[in-house]
């Protein structure tokens, strides 16, 4: 049977916040690109890694963590609609991962409450929830619109919280920003390596679990569940 990295064992839960990109959907690298191909309509260059490092944070975020605060200022703007025609290009590639639709049937079926929460532009995530069939499964859902501010800060998790009747809940994530922001608000954050941060950085982030795959994330999940919907 799979085992978690790290010291997953952390309280019960009766209710999952969880992250899209890269997540639920295997979109990093597609974001990447975008980032990449945004950037070089305005004669910016970045490297390749140092936009996959930043993938997790909003776009209000990310253009000053990868090319600093002089980039920001002058095309802040027209770089994220510049991201977002080139992510919209992308999106019929987009998968799920492997196993998203079993693991929101699964919490469903255990009687958890399941929001997901993205922070991607909303015809984006309509596309998500369309490929995951998640609408019948999930009890609520985020994006970009309904946050002032997205990850690293706890806005957006707070905002979907607040959609939904919970008592303990649990983050699932694949980024460093996902742990930073649930740890803002006392949340508890599982972690899968599907975002391409190591074992160790997502530890010493904070994660109480970090998983190889969802199967392994719900063997860790499944003994910790506590059923909230009747």
């Amino acid at each position: 049977m799979p085992q978690p990295y790290g010291d997953a064992m952390s309280s019960s839960f009766d209710t999952v916040v969880l992250d899209v990109d890269g997540t639920l959907v295997d979109s990093n690298y597609q974001h990447a690109m975008s980032w990449f191909k945004a950037f070089r309509r305005f004669d910016v260059t970045p490297s390749l890694w140092r936009i996959h490092r930043a993938l997790g944070m909003g776009g209000d975020k990310l253009v000053t963590e990868v090319a600093g605060d002089e980039v920001e200022q002058r095309h802040g703007d027209g770089l994220r609609t510049a991201w977002e025609e080139e992510l919209g290009a992308y999106l019929p590639e987009i998968c799920a991962v492997h196993g998203a639709r079993r693991l929101l049937e699964r919490l469903h079926e255990r009687g958890c409450v399941v929001v997901i929460a993205s922070s991607g532009k909303s015809d984006h995530v309509d596309h998500y929830l369309d490929l995951l069939d998640a609408r019948p499964l999930a009890d609520a859902w985020t994006s970009s619109a309904d946050a002032e501010q997205t990850k690293p800060a706890p806005d957006l998790l707070t905002t979907a919280l607040d959609r939904v009747d919970h008592g303990n809940p649990v983050m699932v994530g694949d980024s460093i920003w996902d742990v930073i922001s649930a740890s803002e608000i006392d949340l508890n954050t599982h972690c899968l390596l599907t975002g391409g941060f190591s074992v160790a950085e997502l530890e010493k982030a904070g994660a109480a679990g970090v998983h190889e795959d969802l199967d392994a994330l719900w063997t860790t999940l499944n003994p910790l569940l506590m059923a909230r919907r009747h």
